[in-house]
């Protein structure tokens, strides 16, 4: 009798713990969900961008909540996805794209993972700045502050392009947190960009009217740009409108093979075979020089890879994420 009774009293302890660790995981951000006033009653050169946004927010695919977190330099915002006790995923968009870009990718992704979009502070999305940074080694310590908000101890990374570039200036400043990196044909991060008459084609049409432009960009950065969802579309064609050429743009150079040589955790880097980015030596020093990184090469794709072909980027991404010891 005694022995069920100590086996009966050990099942209830592991219960118990059970329900509080589960009780632990499922953060409350209730306090972050009120919408600001900005949002709530914008100008008029924002109430138009604003409703593409929401528009565009529509293909996540999945429930998703909007928070908005107060910061150091103004109100990031933030999009949460996925199951509440589900290992965290923040995803980094690219220059000017804002988190809705991750639309092919969100339900995939929100399966078993909780993701947390961020949108860019000095850049076109639903973050507001009301101070700016004085240099760019300040940008990493702004994330982190939403990442102390968020309470996430332990998480993972992903970024597109220039977000690519943030992930590793991020992981950089604290690789303690971060558990893995995908890198999406990150920006001038192993490499420079190399001249090419897509690129050239971009500079002469910065000059020409907003849709020539942004069309232009479209053609250089994607494999396949009638495959670009219309309504994400419209809402990107705003963002250019309004686009921000970031003052710390020329500050992002490729890391010195010593910081690269320094992450310690399992990093994926991943590009298309048509990106006007990056090319094989990128590939080529992912497997080489980072300690714990493998880079592949996603066919007809170009530097918009996760919505030129988001199957292959979403299996790869998840069957990289899913492994328990990648290194």
């Amino acid at each position: 009798m005694k022995i069920r009774k100590i086996i009966g009293l050990l099942a209830l302890a592991i219960v118990i713990i059970s329900c509080n660790n589960e009780h632990s995981n499922k953060k409350d951000y209730s306090k972050y969900t009120a919408k600001p006033d900005y949002v709530l009653n914008p100008d008029a050169q924002f109430k138009t961008y604003f409703k593409a946004y929401d528009a565009s927010l529509k293909l996540w695919g999945t429930p998703y909540e909007e928070l908005y977190i107060p910061t150091s330099v103004g109100t990031a915002h933030v999009i949460v996805s996925g199951p509440k006790n589900g290992e965290p995923l923040v995803l980094l968009h690219g220059m000017n794209a804002t988190s809705t870009m991750w639309y092919p990718n969100a339900k995939a992704f929100s399966l078993d993972y909780r993701v947390y979009a961020i949108d860019f502070i000095l850049e076109p999305g639903k973050s507001l700045n009301t101070k700016t940074f004085d240099n760019v080694d300040e940008i990493a310590p702004w994330y982190y502050e939403i990442f102390d908000a968020l309470e996430l101890e332990k998480f993972s990374l992903m970024g597109a392009s220039k977000g690519g570039w943030l992930s590793v200036k991020i992981a950089l400043y604290n690789q303690d947190r971060i558990q893995k990196i995908v890198l999406l044909s990150p920006a001038q991060t192993f490499i420079w960009i190399r001249p090419s008459m897509d690129l050239l084609k971009n500079i002469i049409t910065m000059f020409s009217s907003d849709d020539t432009k942004t069309t232009q960009t479209l053609k250089t950065m994607s494999s396949n740009v009638d495959n670009i969802n219309k309504i994400y579309l419209e809402q990107f064609y705003q963002s250019h409108t309004k686009d921000s050429i970031s003052k710390f743009i020329m500050a992002m150079q490729p890391f010195s093979k010593r910081d690269l040589q320094s992450l310690k955790m399992p990093v994926l880097v991943l590009i298309g075979d048509d990106d006007a980015i990056n090319n094989s030596k990128t590939i080529k020093m992912a497997n080489e020089i980072l300690p714990y990184g493998q880079g592949q090469i996603i066919k007809n794709a170009g530097h918009f890879l996760s919505i030129d072909q988001a199957d292959a980027v979403n299996q790869k991404t998840l069957n990289f994420l899913n492994i328990k010891n990648n290194k």
